[in-house]
């Protein structure tokens, strides 16, 4: 019996989506991997930098590097249109130096086998989360807006905080952070998943998408790295 020609069609365009969100998230992976490669070489190369800017009493340079990421952040999101897919890229690359560059006093911190650990502890709980996200059937938008909300808490508790010094509340803080970041991985490689679907691959538009999506994804491993370090890292002292 011949495959009716509404059913082959189908197929070939079946076959095409999934070869387009294949690439796409192949291109957000990759660039999110690049990312944290340039962060980690960055970070490291420059610990002994920071340091000596801690001792020589540099500690207004040392805030202003910690909180420049943002601008980063800022300029891709705001210039999203008017940025060519070549420069968003380099945008958010200039962006991983800088955090690699805000991210050099966890050396100072940590010991380095404990910075490994955790890396790799992150690595495998991130990549598991990214491959649930991936092939799960189940709609988590409503987790991704409670998650969201629970992120907004965190980020009050934090400020509150600042002021209070309490170090029980600041390992509720990490903890919760360890769970709302794992189930933002899940939720926003989904995202990324659905927006592969919905564009038409080697677009100008979906080269900047996959910046975003690479950024997103970045994020996530970032401060599921940093909450992990910060419940389970054991200082120098």
């Amino acid at each position: 019996m011949n495959t009716p020609d509404f059913q082959r069609d189908y197929s070939i365009d079946e076959i095409s989506s999934a070869s387009s969100v294949k690439a796409f998230m192949n291109r957000v992976f990759g660039l999110m991997s690049v990312a944290l490669l340039i962060s980690g070489f960055t970070a490291f190369q420059f610990s002994e930098t920071m340091l000596n800017m801690l001792m020589s009493g540099g500690t207004l340079m040392m805030y202003a590097l910690m909180f420049s990421p943002f601008i980063f952040i800022l300029v891709m999101n705001f210039g999203f249109n008017k940025l060519s897919p070549m420069a968003l890229t380099l945008t958010f690359i200039g962006f991983s130096i800088v955090m690699g560059m805000s991210l050099s006093t966890i050396f100072l911190i940590y010991d380095f086998g404990t910075i490994a650990k955790v890396f790799f502890i992150t690595a495998g709980l991130f990549g598991t989360m990214a491959i649930l996200g991936f092939t799960t059937s189940t709609d988590l938008s409503k987790m991704g807006t409670l998650l969201m909300m629970a992120l907004i808490g965190m980020i009050i508790a934090s400020v509150v905080n600042w002021f209070m010094h309490s170090s029980q509340l600041d390992y509720i803080i990490s903890c919760v952070g360890v769970l709302v970041f794992t189930g933002l991985t899940a939720y926003d490689v989904q995202r990324l998943k659905r927006i592969g679907m919905g564009i038409e691959y080697g677009t100008a538009t979906a080269s900047k998408l996959a910046v975003m999506g690479a950024l997103s994804l970045y994020l996530d491993f970032i401060n599921l790295f940093m909450y992990l370090l910060r419940v389970f890292g054991n200082n120098r002292d």
